[in-house]
């Protein structure tokens, strides 16, 4: 019979009904197990999806407003990416196939991106530029916040929780998830291997290894071999720690056979990386090309070259590198092994209870070889002469690991120690010491990151705004002088004050033959993407003695280079007479300082020097106008604090010693082109 509307049934049980098995969220099968609160409600942790929407704010926020910090990103991969986008850009002695040390292959992944980017915003290479950054931000993000739900759900949900604010309200990751490098891919297929090798290594679990392979290889290969040095552990796990299995005695010799067999078949399959990274190098260079090898050549195997030519460091330089970028979680993560051999002393059964057995792994070497890939990896760059801080980005996300579950295990200690006094596990339970603990280590480390981060936007980023404001300032104002300006097209729309302003073209820039030089400022150029077409970029003569790069052969002067179409830019197979890989001055990469049109410069009052090579162009005023200067922190002579940290209020900012950073206009020099062009 059926029933009415709205009425409610009742149902009872036949004889061959079966009851639904509850599925329970387990709470406790993780590698590090709460021991107070353990019936309570799971701490709140973001989901996958709204963990990915944070990081992903923060990210593109950091491609949007970050600074390029290092000049190898520009001229090694900016300026190359240019190139076979654009047709020029500035070359460096690695991309010659002489040396071959970059891979072109990397270089095109991001060629994509662009390509977008010319498509919907009417071939604007600011765009693109942008377009490329937040590219890399979301796979950082991606990256991160896959890592974050693996610790949740294998390691712990306290762990996983403080790994997730540590990676999102950071210094160092601000600066490295968007940077254009090799460390910088190295980091994102490190940390989703680092992510994949959280689950232990069992026979059940023969995808991890090949994922985990596969990415740690991807990252050696495509991005930078040296990173494959963090792939150690994994390995080590994979080939001797039983870690996931039990395994008898009169199975031992199987369980090593399968796992053995297991990982180098893995690595074979990594290995065909290499054929198409191979390819692509060889048809760039015009010859067989391996980059990778051809990396390790020349920074270990070389005797009379070598990164060293490039400067060298003190051997605490990376620990005061990280202190500067992760303040107070870098003590956390260099305290990850001692709190670990500590927890194992008083507080063992933190990571279960488990008895001592020759069948199975031990939890606290399963977990020492989590927290083991940080110190390797710290141990390896400190150990070379040459450092930079980019080397560090491919260990970053490890190093949030180790300080998130050095903070785990400290509130361990306490509860420990609170249940130890009060002899009371409720009472435990129910006090918010241990949550205060957590929440002023992760609240200390936001402050001070965000105190970080705006200290890099507030003292540093004068060389990207100067370099916007001679694109979207200057230029328009030469062409309107000259009556050369384009008028818009007018709208039959009413506009509303919320509209873009129109677009304007300055495609007629390139009659004036403009010149923007850099002098001792060639390490902050940040790149052709900023500075529109028809401007010639060049260097003149600075105390700086090294060698500059010089600019990729805009045509091909050898047919049988020329004619080769497998290879769009053939350009790149031309092997350049005037580079070098021991780092020596090449004097044709300059021109006189008179032919500038423009030039950046910064000056210093404080520096008086009586250079010939490098003088106050600024003060020069007959000469040089100054069109646009802005505020540059003098960091040499600022307070170490209030240098590395910014604060709010004219007190703070009075402490530090400024000077000017301007981009200058040759009075003499554009007024004939002005002349020439009307």
């Amino acid at each position: 019979m059926a029933s009415l509307p709205g009425t409610q049934t009742l149902r009872f049980r036949g004889p061959n009904d079966k009851p639904k098995p509850s599925v329970a969220k387990k709470k406790h099968d993780g590698i590090l197990q709460d021991q107070i609160r353990r019936t309570a409600k799971l701490p709140w942790s973001p989901s996958f999806a709204f963990a990915l929407r944070m990081i992903l704010l923060v990210r593109v926020s950091g491609a949007m407003y970050s600074n390029i910090d290092d000049c190898d990103e520009v001229y090694n991969f900016w300026e190359p990416l240019h190139f076979f986008d654009r047709g020029y850009g500035f070359q460096t002695w690695e991309t010659s196939p002489q040396y071959a040390i970059r891979s072109w292959a990397y270089i095109l992944l991001h060629i994509f991106p662009t390509s977008i980017a010319r498509f919907l915003a009417q071939d604007q290479k600011r765009v693109a530029f942008f377009a490329v950054r937040i590219f890399l931000a979301v796979l950082s993000s991606i990256t991160e916040v896959t890592l974050y739900r693996k610790v949740y759900e294998r390691v712990n949900h306290r762990v996983g929780r403080y790994l997730f604010f540590i990676l999102l309200f950071n210094a160092g990751m601000w600066n490295a998830s968007a940077a254009f490098l090799p460390s910088s891919f190295a980091m994102y297929t490190g940390t989703l291997a680092f992510a994949y090798s959280i689950i232990p290594s069992s026979s059940r679990e023969s995808q991890r290894t090949l994922y985990a392979t596969l990415l740690y290889a991807t990252g050696a290969i495509v991005g930078w071999p040296f990173a494959l040095a963090l792939a150690v552990p994994f390995v080590i796990e994979e080939l001797f720690v039983y870690s996931g299995d039990k395994v008898p005695a009169d199975s031992r010799l199987t369980w090593t056979v399968k796992r053995w067999r297991r990982l180098f078949g893995c690595g074979a399959i990594a290995a065909l990386l290499l054929i198409p990274v191979v390819g692509i190098d060889s048809l760039a260079y015009g010859k067989f090309a391996v980059v990778p090898f051809n990396i390790v050549r020349y920074n270990i195997l070389s005797s009379d070259r070598g990164p060293d030519l490039y400067g060298t460091s003190p051997w605490n330089f990376y620990l005061l590198n990280l202190l500067l970028n992760f303040n107070v979680i870098l003590p956390f993560a260099l305290l990850a092994l001692p709190a670990l051999a500590v927890t194992a002393v008083v507080d063992k059964n933190r990571l279960g209870q488990f008895k001592r057995s020759s069948e199975e792994s031990s939890p606290f070497t399963v977990l020492a070889l989590r927290l083991s890939p940080f110190y390797l990896w710290l141990g390896i760059l400190t150990a070379q002469p040459h450092k930079e801080e980019r080397f560090m980005f491919p260990a970053y996300t490890m190093l949030c690991f180790n300080a998130a579950v050095t903070v785990y295990l400290i509130r361990g200690w306490m509860e420990t120690a609170f249940v130890s006094i009060t002899k009371s596990p409720y009472r435990a339970s129910r006090t918010s010491i241990f949550s205060t603990f957590t929440l002023s280590v992760l609240t200390t480390t936001t402050v001070l990151s965000a105190s970080r981060i705006a200290a890099n936007w507030k003292y540093y980023h004068a060389p990207l705004s100067v370099v916007n404001h001679f694109e979207a300032q200057e230029l328009p104002h030469l062409l309107n002088v000259t009556g050369m300006l384009p008028v818009p097209i007018p709208s039959t729309r009413r506009r509303n004050k919320k509209d873009e302003e129109p677009r304007i073209d300055l495609t007629p820039i390139k009659d004036f033959n403009l010149t923007l030089c850099y002098g001792k400022e060639w390490y902050r150029f940040p790149g052709h993407y900023l500075v529109p077409d028809g401007v010639r970029v060049a260097f003149i003569k600075s105390e700086f003695e090294g060698l500059l790069p010089g600019h990729f052969p805009e045509h091909s002067t050898n047919d049988h280079i020329a004619t080769m179409t497998w290879w769009p830019r053939s350009e790149t197979r031309i092997v350049p007479q005037d580079q070098n890989d021991l780092n020596k001055e090449e004097p044709s990469h300059y021109i006189p300082a008179s032919s500038c049109s423009y030039l950046i410069d910064v000056d210093f009052p404080s520096h008086t020097s009586n250079s010939l090579q490098e003088p106050r162009y600024a003060i020069q005023t007959d000469v040089w106008e100054r069109v646009e200067c802005q505020p540059f922190l003098d960091a040499r002579d600022s307070p170490l604090l209030s240098r590395v940290l910014w604060l709010p209020g004219q007190k703070w900012r009075s402490m530090n010693v400024w000077g000017d950073y301007c981009l200058l206009k040759n009075r003499q020099v554009v007024a004939d082109k002005v002349a020439k062009v009307k």
